[in-house]
């Protein structure tokens, strides 16, 4: 049972996340795999501890080697995926062109950077052609069509901008031997702040990640959130959201957490009476939010931190709130729906003892609190990652059944490059649309139609970034989508409206994440309906219900920078922060239906109203929202409790 189990998931992260659409057998090639994966982590170890290479150097080590890998893992075609018994030849050959292309920056970086000044060599824009392309294909593998077709459009129009006849948007246009080279061998193209980023930081992250994955831990943080939720209402459901943010805030990856704890979670949900589309949303949404989650967030955050020049504690620390508030939305949300339908808790002789489960295996937090220590003590987050690693390696030699022989650490260093590849295409390429918009001036133009459009008006201007945001996110991973839109969107937001720099890229980071959960394109939802065995679509369109808070939240740290450390005052934290909070609880009590007893429609539209009240920060109106949710709750106490019938008629759940 459990080896089907197992066998469906792996099938449904195949279907739903391109990152594991890679060649299960490709023969001697293996060993090749390895060798390169191998290599690549134990480089990012060195250059962690010892210091990194210059920054072109460093980057075309990272992205070379991995480029190498992906054309050795992933086929051109999903189709091919287990057809393919080895590695065509065109795929062997594409390979060493990559890894060439990238480390010509290696072999030729003095020539390279005279070339600057004196001019580029036919050889110097094949080579930058080449590599753009190769780039692209990697990226089209790994990640997906949609990112490659928004960066082929970019350098479309960097090449034609001269035939656009909209004044707003046109440009003299490059000639394709001068864009190459400006794309390959400059700072603002593919080796940009983001493939940087990547090559100091995000990988390191991610292999730590990749440790924590290799340790009992997940199957900890499930224990743990079923000890703490699992005898409430709707117990399994609340559990689920909190075991999905703690592994989420370590791995990152929203389709993949989905799989991963939803094989767990989902059944059981559904076995305690959930509908399979509210068990699938649960996990979906949870899930998604694991990368807004302090300390790991995604690779995004690392970017965020040098775009804006603070440290990544600050970044931790501006993300804790809202993340909390969007979790708070998702667990109210399922416990309002699961008195709806007179679902009770497990029973507490069936759930781990909390206080047991720390004394047995509580030494497995130790990794996470050393990474935020070392973060928050003034550390760099690469000397942080390099400690986290440290600390969780040696985690895993605590107990016997956890430790790592020889082999399985080969494994687990390969496999912290198999991990980074998807990020690293999706950074790169991401760096080309970046570089476009810098030598084309995109970002000014862009800034320039949202004010139009916006006509001054703050709200208007957020309302289209929003919406740019999540239709850039339904093809695009979120670190891409954040590079892109915080070059072309957040400087608008800045410059032109005066909105915090902190508060302007959380709110395009968070739209970035949201399109995940959001239809029509929304991959942690259908994998969650996979699992679920539910209509896709409707698990969407749920999801998004739970994880309302997502698409308030940002608005209201644009208008009260307080959620995100901002100018904050411990009396002005904690008044906003409790008055969010209690916002919160009535809009997700307006989206669920049901508050004290099941709420008619009038009902629903004044909790909904009295919780924005709530959430936009003001004694007026946290007042009269304040106000109008114990109105609703008074008629609600007045009427028969409709939820007993209901109650009475299920068994209390048992396992």
């Amino acid at each position: 049972m459990t080896k089907n189990k197992d066998l469906d998931a792996q099938a449904i992260l195949e279907k739903y996340d391109k990152e594991n659409q890679f060649r299960t057998q490709i023969g001697k090639w293996t060993w090749v795999v390895m060798f390169l994966g191998v290599s690549l982590t134990l480089f990012h170890l060195y250059t962690g501890y010892f210091g990194t290479l210059p920054t072109q150097k460093q980057g075309a080590v990272h992205l070379g080697t991995a480029l190498g890998i992906v054309f050795l893992l992933y086929p051109a075609k999903r189709e091919w995926m287990r057809t393919q018994k080895t590695v065509p030849w065109y795929d062997v050959l594409l390979a060493i062109t990559a890894m060439y292309v990238t480390y010509h920056k290696i072999f030729f970086f003095d020539s390279i950077l005279q070339s600057r000044i004196s001019g580029y060599s036919t050889i110097d824009i094949i080579v930058s052609i080449l590599g753009v392309i190769l780039v692209l294909e990697a990226t089209r593998r790994t990640v997906g069509l949609p990112i490659v077709l928004v960066a082929s459009a970019a350098i479309l129009y960097a090449i034609f901008g001269n035939f656009i006849p909209t004044q707003i948007l046109s440009h003299p246009g490059f000639a394709i031997d001068r864009l190459g080279p400006n794309l390959w061998f400059r700072e603002s193209g593919v080796f940009g702040t983001p493939i940087q980023i990547s090559a100091k930081f995000i990988y390191l992250f991610l292999f730590f990640g990749v440790i924590l994955i290799n340790t009992p831990i997940g199957k900890f943080f499930n224990d743990i959130a079923f000890s703490l939720t699992g005898r409430f209402t709707g117990g399994t459901a609340k559990a689920a959201v909190v075991a999905s943010a703690l592994q989420g805030s370590v791995s990152g990856s929203s389709v993949g957490n989905t799989v991963a704890s939803g094989s767990f979670t989902i059944p059981m949900m559904k076995k305690a009476g959930f509908t399979p589309e509210f068990a699938g949303a649960t996990e979906a949404s949870a899930s998604t939010g694991g990368q807004i989650m302090p300390p790991m967030m995604g690779a995004a955050a690392f970017i965020m931190m040098e775009y804006l020049g603070v440290s990544y504690g600050t970044i931790m620390l501006a993300a804790l709130i809202p993340a909390l508030l969007y979790f708070t939305g998702i667990f109210i949300g399922t416990h309002f729906e699961a008195k709806r339908l007179g679902i009770l808790g497990m029973p507490k002789e069936s759930l781990p003892i909390f206080r047991k489960l720390m004394i047995q295996n509580g030494y497995m937090l130790i990794p996470l609190f050393v990474i935020i220590g070392t973060i928050m003590i003034g550390y760099t987050p690469q000397r942080a990652a390099l400690f986290g690693i440290l600390s969780a390696f040696l985690v895993s030699y605590v107990r016997k059944e956890s430790r790592m022989n020889f082999r399985q650490v080969i494994n687990v260093l390969e496999q912290g490059a198999r991990v980074a590849l998807p990020v690293i295409s999706a950074v790169a390429t991401a760096g080309i649309i970046a570089g476009v918009v810098s030598i084309t001036g995109l970002g000014s133009k862009f800034a320039a139609g949202i004010i139009a459009l916006a006509n001054g008006h703050l709200i208007l201007a957020l309302f289209f970034t929003m919406i740019a945001c999540i239709i850039l996110g339904m093809g695009l991973p979120t670190t891409a989508n954040y590079v892109v839109t915080a070059t072309i969107a957040a400087p608008a937001l800045i410059n032109d409206f005066g909105v915090a720099p902190l508060a302007a890229h959380m709110f395009v980071f968070y739209f970035g994440i949201v399109a995940d959960i959001t239809p029509p394109v929304c991959l942690a939802a259908y994998a969650g309906a996979g699992i679920a065995k539910a209509n896709p679509f409707k698990t969407g369109v749920t999801a998004v219900k739970l994880a309302i808070a997502a698409f308030i939240i940002p608005y209201v740290f644009i208008y009260n920078p307080i959620l995100v450390m901002v100018d904050a005052t411990p009396i002005k934290l904690i008044l906003g922060v409790s008055t969010a909070i209690l916002g919160m609880v009535a809009v997700s009590s307006a989206v669920i239906g049901y508050f004290i007893r099941t709420s008619r429609v009038w009902e629903r539209l004044i909790l909904f109203g009295a919780g924005m009240m709530l959430i936009i920060p003001g004694l007026l109106s946290g007042g009269v929202g304040l106000g109008f949710v114990l109105l609703i709750l008074f008629v609600q106490s007045r009427r028969k409790d409709d939820s007993k019938e209901i109650a009475e008629k299920r068994l209390r759940v048992s396992y």
